[in-house]
């Protein structure tokens, strides 16, 4: 009797474990990221990436998804002169009721950069980089990790 009893336990553990990671995925697909970024720099979706990656589950606990957005803007590219250079921005403002974002953000960043001689490659690793930076000082301003 004790061996069907932990094989149920086990079973019920299972699968309590499966609907919490299909809670937490469904979760992640309802946060909203907007980008407006250069498609030079960096495609929306690469953008909307490093900015989902860089905000931890504690963020979203204090501002649910379904009243807060994040929205990131990286501009730039090289001047006349052959000078990379990037401006990555990011902010978490308050959503409307069709997920437009409220021009009032909570707390917003910006990062910079300059890079003579730089290839297209590497003035895209600096936009990501610069994103990166920019989102994470957002997280930062929000809640410790």
């Amino acid at each position: 009797m004790n061996n069907i009893a932990i094989v149920i336990a086990a079973a019920c553990i299972a699968a309590a474990s499966n609907v919490r990671a299909a809670d937490t995925t469904a979760a992640q697909k309802k946060h909203v990221l907007l980008d407006l970024s250069s498609e030079t720099l960096i495609d929306a979706a690469s953008a909307r990436s490093v900015v989902g990656d860089a905000i931890p589950a504690s963020v979203w606990k204090l501002y649910p998804p379904r009243k807060w957005g994040f929205f990131s803007q990286v501009s730039g590219g090289f001047t006349a002169d052959k000078i990379c250079v990037v401006t990555a921005r990011v902010m978490l403002a308050p959503l409307t009721v069709t997920n437009g974002i409220i021009m009032r953000p909570e707390e917003r960043a910006m990062a910079f950069d300059a890079k003579p001689n730089a290839t297209q490659e590497e003035c895209k690793a600096i936009a990501r980089a610069k994103l990166q930076e920019a989102t994470e000082a957002v997280v930062s301003g929000l809640v410790r990790r």
